[in-house]
C-alpha cells in the first residue's frame, strides 16, 4: 500500500509543482520513472553517501537518471557503483519509497521531463560493516563515505528524501 508522508516543493524545480514523498514497496508506473537512488545502510546503521561535484549538489544519496531501456533497479545498481565504487546485485535492492513530482501548470517548452515524474528510492541493508568505498576514476563524485544518521541529517539538510530515510 502506498502512503504519502509529506507534500512539499523542491527548490531545484523552477516551475510550479507539487512533490509528494511516498512510502511504497512497489514501483510507480515505469514510464514515469526518470531517476533511481540507492539508500544503503550497514550493520552499524550508517548510510552510504556520495559527494557529487556539481553546482548545487554536494553530499547526497547515490543515484541518477535512467539510461534508455534501463530498468529502475539496474539504474540504481549502476549509479551506486559509478558514484561510490560499491557493487551490489539488483536482487539486494528493494523499493521503499519514491518522490512523485507533478507540475501544476503545462510543461514549458524545453523542459526535459513530463508533467508527472517519479524518482524511485531503493534500499539495501548490509549485515556487516560497510566496506571501504571510493568513487571510480572519472566519476562525477569526489568522495563517498559511510556516515551515521546525525551526519546524514547535517550534510543533507533540506533534501526531499530525508523524511523517507527517517522511516527506515
Amino acid at each position: 500500500m502506498d502512503q504519502v508522508i509529506a507534500t512539499q516543493t523542491a527548490p531545484w524545480i523552477p516551475m510550479p509543482h507539487r512533490l509528494e514523498v511516498v512510502l511504497s514497496s512497489r514501483l510507480p508506473p515505469t514510464g514515469e520513472i526518470t531517476t533511481a537512488f540507492a539508500v544503503v545502510r550497514d550493520d552499524a546503521d550508517r548510510m552510504l553517501l556520495t559527494c557529487v561535484d556539481r553546482e548545487g549538489r554536494g553530499w547526497d544519496m547515490p543515484g541518477g537518471h535512467l539510461e534508455p531501456g534501463e530498468s529502475p533497479v539496474d539504474a540504481a545498481v549502476r549509479e551506486l557503483a559509478e558514484e561510490t565504487g560499491l557493487v551490489l546485485a539488483a536482487e539486494e535492492l528493494s523499493v521503499f519509497a519514491w518522490l512523485r513530482i507533478e507540475l501544476t501548470r503545462p510543461v514549458p517548452e524545453g523542459y526535459r521531463y513530463g508533467a508527472l515524474t517519479h524518482l524511485v528510492m531503493f534500499q539495501a541493508r548490509l549485515d556487516s560493516p560497510g566496506p571501504a568505498v571510493r568513487p571510480p576514476a572519472g566519476s562525477e563524485s569526489t568522495s563517498a563515505a559511510w556516515l551515521p544518521a546525525e551526519e546524514v541529517e547535517r550534510l543533507c539538510a533540506g533534501q526531499s528524501w530525508l523524511i523517507a530515510y527517517r522511516t527506515l
